[in-house]
């Protein structure tokens, strides 16, 4: 197959992809769980033009908090920590999709990984109401004790920060080339490093943008003809965490909605990635599913995950 003619896959792997619940974080560790997904992605490269975004929620709050524990040296500002973990993750994904090609005989697959800003309003809401959960999990009376404000996910009681809501990605002409030249990319970590424009220029802002929204539209923007987003469950569950949870495996706006507004997804979980596929089905008519990380290929032909349709 030509590289014209393979479709493009985006995949956005969630950043508890790297650290399971329960695990330390250890790199070890992380490199270890990568193997799940990456495998599964370089055997679709063989089919499809990819490009990977990420997450960071648990390795830019684990950042925060090492350089908080160390009044010797200047804290960094909140988008610096963003890029730190660009370059660290994407590191992590080049390393090991080139491992997993080499295991399959393929030598000469060009991969890069794009250090990418996003650009948000400075009068977004999201600056006000801090909503987007990051490093590790406390216990309800470990939170009682921080110094800053925390939510409540399914893994426990996390940091919550400023997630504005992104607008454009500003390297998409450069990631499009890109993808035209099939090389594999890793772009958009951790949602883009937020920006807001400043006359002909950009200025790094105290945030991070959530990945499935951002990843959703560079998706739009560069003409991805499938969107993936791989996390930690199977899909879109409704009762979750019940004895009757539910697999949903088709799920339209209308029905996302109401969902969303009985509070069956999470708002520091799933809730933002059900938000993030429907805004692709609906802005671009192509697919999207919600999968678990160990089901990425299966979910590709509609065989595990949730359709959103």
């Amino acid at each position: 197959m030509s590289n014209k003619s393979k479709p493009v896959l985006l995949i956005a792997l969630g950043g508890n992809a790297l650290i399971k619940k329960g695990q330390e974080g250890t790199i070890q560790q992380q490199f270890e769980n990568l193997r799940v997904p990456i495998r599964q992605i370089a055997e679709l490269s063989e089919e499809f033009r990819i490009v990977i975004t990420h997450g960071n929620g648990p390795q830019v709050g684990n950042i925060m908090l090492q350089q908080e524990s160390c009044k010797k040296v200047p804290k960094l500002p909140l988008e610096i920590l963003v890029a730190q973990t660009q370059g660290q993750i994407g590191y992590m994904i080049e390393s090991a999709i080139d491992e997993a090609l080499m295991e399959m005989g393929i030598n000469d697959r060009l991969l890069v990984s794009l250090i990418t800003y996003v650009v948000v309003d400075k009068n977004d809401p999201g600056f006000k109401n801090p909503a987007k959960p990051i490093g590790p999990a406390f216990s309800r009376q470990e939170a009682s004790f921080l110094e800053y404000p925390t939510m409540v996910t399914p893994k426990g009681y996390r940091r919550v920060v400023a997630s504005p809501e992104p607008l454009t990605i500003v390297e998409k002409r450069e990631i499009q080339s890109l993808i035209k030249r099939d090389f594999i990319v890793i772009c958009c970590g951790g949602g883009g490093i937020p920006v807001i424009r400043e006359g002909r220029a950009f200025s790094g802002v105290d945030a991070v943008i959530d990945k499935d929204l951002a990843s959703a539209l560079l998706a739009e923007e560069v003409a991805v003809d499938i969107f993936i987003i791989a996390t930690d469950v199977a899909g879109a569950i409704l009762n979750f965490g019940t004895s009757d949870q539910k697999l949903i495996r088709q799920l339209t706006k209308e029905s996302a909605d109401q969902y969303i507004h009985e509070g069956q997804f999470g708002v520091g979980s799933m809730q933002p990635k059900v938000e993030a596929a429907v805004r692709f089905v609906n802005r671009t008519g192509k697919r999207a599913v919600i999968t678990s990380i160990k089901d990425i290929k299966e979910s590709v032909v509609l065989r595990a995950g949730t359709e959103f349709i």
